[in-house]
């Protein structure tokens, strides 16, 4: 009988004789010793755990776990083909994709020749149903026939039904928050992250949560941006303000389509008077979300202009929302547009990479979810588009993370988010920022780097090595060096100067993110 040989894995002292790859077949094969089949499981055992043990040691700890640890099974060596079996398509496709040249690495090195790799899948049998008063069947006899349901569709939840519950997390988090509900209370200014591209829209926002109506500043405000950037979380935040600083307050936060459906209702009811007192008479601060949405709504505008008018005229407080400015939105009657203007009309931006590093911190914190520095820099250099689609995929990460036992690494976070951020072609340089500092500002790029201390250029020049300081790591003396060969306290002068004016210059704010924008 051919003998497993384990001194070709126990690498004895003892010089054994060169193993041949048709012992290795023949003491794996599923057709030959069958007289000796519990030896053979015993050696299959030991070659699938030296295997798994030299896949832990070389691949990422999260991607042992997921992917291999309590899955992947060794089946038997079958000519030049090994197999193996793993429990779902998932893994499969995952394994095949990403860890199949080191796992025909490891074969090799074992068995001294190359085999053909063979994964299959083969799902793990649910617990034994029988008539044994432990197993599960027995235990739902005295529950209701929907929990046995219930119970029972719980036996057979998978590896995908998993990702599943993670994947439906996040979409409910991503697609478009729904308005006319009540205010929520988690929204606050607190954690509000502000940065250069909203911190204009914050300021304004907090004023008039805390003084709102003709005894502020700003009886009204209009606010737009891209979808996900934050306006809705204003609004709630601004009215969570206004209940703080004046309880008695009576608000009405709603979207425009909430708005036309009442109106509509009112009519088919023939209870207008009501529905015209409930916002004319019963209301002290009004916050419409998505305002452009009565666009071609004749009848609705209609009755919103005389709600304005008559809100406006009696000092209330106006807020509106949109996606569009109110000169953009088309549809909408003139008098209406006009009076949307009448107030303070402010745009917030994508936000900057700093903003973005600390928006996914401060929500990885609320969602008590651990994550490394080169995670959360790796989402917040590939998702630059929204604040939503920021929190959505953090999210996907605590979602996956609890319901697998994992933590994540950037492996598994580029795997699970389709990530792209890893990929530093495109990754901005010192050189390239200067170029685009240069290009916005119209001023030489020679210039830039010169000791020219023209106003213009200089303020190019501050504006350029401040951003290259945030964007990319690099020293401030490798900054001087590359402007001309500034010294180290002309350098730390700029970033300060910018700094500061970066917290009372809403044009400036602007200017880096067009600058950041065009490096993308």
């Amino acid at each position: 009988m051919n003998e497993f040989p384990f001194h070709h894995f126990l690498k004895q002292n003892s010089n054994p004789e060169p193993t041949h790859p048709e012992v290795i077949k023949n003491t794996l094969s599923s057709e030959n010793n069958k007289e000796s089949e519990a030896e053979n499981a015993d050696e299959k055992q030991f070659l699938e755990a030296e295997i798994l043990n030299i896949i832990k040691q070389n691949i990422p700890t999260n991607g042992y776990q997921t992917y291999f640890e309590c899955t992947f099974k060794l089946l038997k060596l079958d000519g030049n083909k090994i197999y193996f079996s793993v429990t779902t398509p998932f893994i499969k496709n995952m394994i095949e994709r990403k860890y199949l040249e080191k796992l025909d690495e490891v074969i090799t090195s074992l068995l001294g020749q190359s085999y053909e790799v063979s994964i299959e899948v083969i799902e793990q049998k649910n617990q034994s149903l029988s008539s044994n008063n432990s197993n599960m069947l027995n235990s739902l006899k005295n529950i209701s026939p929907k929990n046995a349901r219930e119970a029972s569709f719980q036996l057979q939840n998978t590896f995908d039904d998993k990702l599943s519950e993670v994947e439906s997390q996040y979409i409910q988090h991503v697609k478009d928050e729904s308005s006319g509900i009540l205010i929520d209370r988690t929204k606050t200014f607190t954690n509000f992250i502000v940065g250069p591209s909203n911190n204009l829209a914050y300021a304004t926002a907090k004023a008039v949560g805390e003084n709102p109506g003709k005894s502020g500043k700003y009886p009204s405000l209009y606010l737009f941006s891209d979808s996900g950037l934050g306006k809705t979380h204003l609004l709630h935040a601004i009215a969570n303000a206004v209940l703080e600083h004046t309880p008695s307050s009576r608000i009405n936060l709603l979207s425009a389509r909430d708005f036309m459906r009442e109106m509509v209702s009112a009519y088919q009811q023939k209870n207008v008077e009501e529905f015209r007192k409930k916002y004319t008479e019963k209301t002290d601060v009004l916050m419409i979300d998505d305002i452009h949405e009565l666009k071609d709504k004749e009848g609705t505008q209609n009755e919103f202009f005389h709600v304005f008018n008559e809100l406006h005229n009696k000092g209330k407080q106006l807020i509106f929302t949109s996606d569009k400015s109110p000169k953009e939105i088309t549809g909408i009657e003139e008098r209406v547009m006009t009076r949307l203007q009448w107030g303070l009309v402010l745009d917030i931006q994508r936000p900057d990479l700093e903003t973005r590093i600390a928006i996914l911190k401060s929500k990885a914190n609320e969602l008590d979810l651990f994550l490394h520095d080169d995670v959360i820099n790796i989402m917040a250099n590939s998702i630059k588009s929204s604040i939503r689609e920021l929190e959505g995929a953090l999210i996907k990460l605590q979602a996956y993370s609890e319901v697998m036992n994992q933590e994540i690494d950037v492996e598994l976070a580029k795997e699970l988010l389709a990530l792209n951020g890893a990929n530093q072609t495109n990754a901005p340089t010192v050189e390239s920022i200067a170029k685009a500092a240069a290009a916005y500002f119209k001023v030489s790029f020679a210039d830039l780097k010169s000791k020219s201390r023209a106003k213009d250029t200089a303020h190019a020049r501050h504006v350029a090595m401040y951003m290259t300081r945030k964007l990319i790591k690099v020293t401030q003396e490798e900054i001087g060096k590359f402007y001309g060969g500034r010294d180290h306290s002309s350098v730390i002068h700029a970033l300060s100067k910018i700094e500061n004016l970066t917290k009372t210059d809403a044009a400036l704010s602007k200017d880096l993110l067009h600058i950041e924008n065009s490096l993308n």
